[in-house]
């Protein structure tokens, strides 16, 4: 983590003579842009999203909404399409990969060796063997990590010790934390925090000028890597906490008005 958060810069003329305060927003999908639960997409306000974006890349007045998530690329692919942005990287999968909308490129972190894909492999198969039997799913679509499910969550969290002791000794570098549904399983060394950054690089992007938007507490990385940070309503109190402002509205309606305070 960045020990002092970046500091908004000040207004500037982008190449469209538009001025704007930041360049891009990084936002979560479940919980903020998506539902946590598996109800349907709020269409009509991916719909403004959308709007926003079209705005946003043809006159220049406002930041691109881009993507920071833990789903699978296939899925982070199919809401960045939605919501219109078609120039920057998204970050997928925890930071595994970056999808690039321009150009339709796709780049798994460098830093992913052959014995880490192993290590994920092994311990997929290890989920599969031991607690399939008990109703734990695995996401489909990921690739070097694991998200894991069962219809009974509180079962699901009383596995979060006996993953992380048996990741351990096995010698499985994989960090085991949750969101509201899910454990999620990923490289000790990939994270939402890696993914920025990478996507700062490629995108020539700079903190100060960066804004985000997250609900859970697995979105202080996003926190820690933007000037401006704002939560939806149905955002953890513990990430409330560390906002910039906190929207009335929940989930897409609740970024909209975020949009709304930073454009």
């Amino acid at each position: 983590m960045h020990e002092k958060r970046p500091q908004p810069a000040e207004d500037h003329e982008t190449a469209h003579g538009a001025r704007r305060r930041f360049d891009a927003v990084l936002c979560d999908i479940d919980g903020c842009l998506a539902p946590e639960t598996t109800a349907p997409l709020d269409l009509r306000a991916l719909a403004e999203v959308a709007r926003w974006n079209d705005r946003a890349q043809a006159e220049g007045d406002r930041p691109v909404v881009t993507l920071c998530t833990g789903r699978p690329q296939p899925f982070a692919e199919a809401v960045c399409r939605v919501i219109g942005n078609r120039t920057l990287p998204i970050v997928c999968e925890m930071g595994v990969w970056l999808w690039f909308a321009g150009s339709n490129r796709y780049e798994r972190d460098p830093r992913i060796t052959d014995e880490d894909q192993r290590a994920v492999d092994e311990a997929s198969r290890w989920v599969e063997r031991e607690l399939g039997a008990t109703g734990v799913v695995q996401q489909p679509g990921k690739t070097s990590s694991m998200s894991l499910y069962h219809e009974d969550t509180a079962y699901l969290m009383s596995l979060k010790p006996r993953l992380v002791e048996t990741f351990a000794r096995e010698g499985w570098k994989l960090r085991v934390s949750s969101t509201v549904r899910w454990i999620n399983c990923d490289l000790a060394h990939v994270s939402k925090a890696t993914g920025i950054d990478r996507l700062m690089q490629a995108a020539g992007l700079r903190a100060e000028r960066l804004a985000g938007i997250g609900d859970t507490m697995g979105d202080l990385a996003i926190r820690e890597r933007v000037a401006w940070f704002g939560c939806p309503s149905n955002a953890e109190a513990g990430l409330k906490a560390q906002a910039d402002a906190v929207a009335r509205g929940a989930e897409a309606m609740g970024v909209l008005e975020l949009l709304e305070r930073i454009g």
